[in-house]
């Protein structure tokens, strides 16, 4: 899929979550929010719904969590328009509700598509609703920061998926803040194993195991800082599809990835 025709069928999802009435959320909904960012980054955040801005606005994390959200990616040299942000659901809860499971089953196959097309290396949940969808089972305050094998139907295996509190629960709890900007810490090298362990599975090394990737431990790259990656790839930066279909990236001198490595694009 090409760069344009990615965007396309991002356009086209978007369309269909406007019009959607598959659930009873569309009944009070003011606008229905899909997504936004870009069509060729590795790494997809997503959140657990839209609240009172984004629903008023139609845009994902636009009140005083995505202010924080974006704080979060800045400290790691990355944009909003360098990742793509969602939710799992696209319609706000009446008083900002949790979404009940046949809402978040009805928006599922919006989410699918959207990360089919996409094809993310890492998906970041935010909040336990999310995690839910990508790690039914796992209690967020055991797996938070780290990065573990997606057990869900809405990536393929070989996906990694890496866990984080809500934005929002920071606001609620300050102690959570720091919490929050530790784990984003570890995002970036969560993506560099990604990367790895995407490549291994299309080999079919035991690489991709779920060891490979099981925490903070495992997915640390000795001597890549968390605040290196460039925002925007190079002209010959490797990506998780490229990985997948060829070879993992070349290592530096030190037998890991080069830090000029670590960008978000295909």
């Amino acid at each position: 899929m090409t760069p344009d025709e990615r965007q396309s069928a991002l356009e086209t999802i978007a369309a269909d979550v406007r019009g959607c009435t598959a659930c009873r959320l569309h009944e009070t909904r003011t606008l229905a929010v899909p997504g936004e960012g870009s069509a060729e980054t590795e790494v997809v955040f997503v959140g657990e719904g839209p609240g009172l801005n984004e629903d008023r606005q139609g845009r994902p994390f636009v009140g005083a969590a995505g202010s924080f959200l974006t704080e979060l990616l800045g400290t790691v040299g990355w944009g909003r328009s360098d990742v793509f942000i969602t939710n799992v659901v696209k319609c706000r809860p009446p008083e900002n509700r949790d979404p009940e499971p046949d809402e978040v089953a009805a928006c599922a196959g919006h989410l699918r598509r959207q990360l089919a097309v996409i094809d993310p290396a890492l998906v970041v949940t935010l909040g336990r609703h999310s995690l839910g969808s990508f790690l039914p089972g796992a209690r967020i305050g055991q797996v938070h920061g780290t990065a573990r094998p997606a057990a869900t139907d809405l990536l393929p295996p070989e996906s990694t998926v890496f866990a984080m509190y809500h934005p929002a629960a920071a606001l609620h709890q300050g102690s959570l803040r720091q919490t929050l900007i530790t784990d984003m810490g570890e995002v970036p090298r969560a993506l560099l194993a990604a990367r790895e362990r995407a490549a291994a599975f299309s080999e079919g090394s035991t690489a991709a195991e779920p060891e490979a990737v099981a925490g903070p431990e495992a997915v640390a790259r000795p001597g890549i800082a968390a605040d290196v990656p460039a925002a925007m790839p190079a002209a010959d930066a490797p990506s998780a599809r490229a990985a997948a279909s060829t070879s993992a990236p070349a290592p530096g001198a030190d037998g890991e990835p080069a830090a000029d490595q670590l960008t978000l694009f295909a």
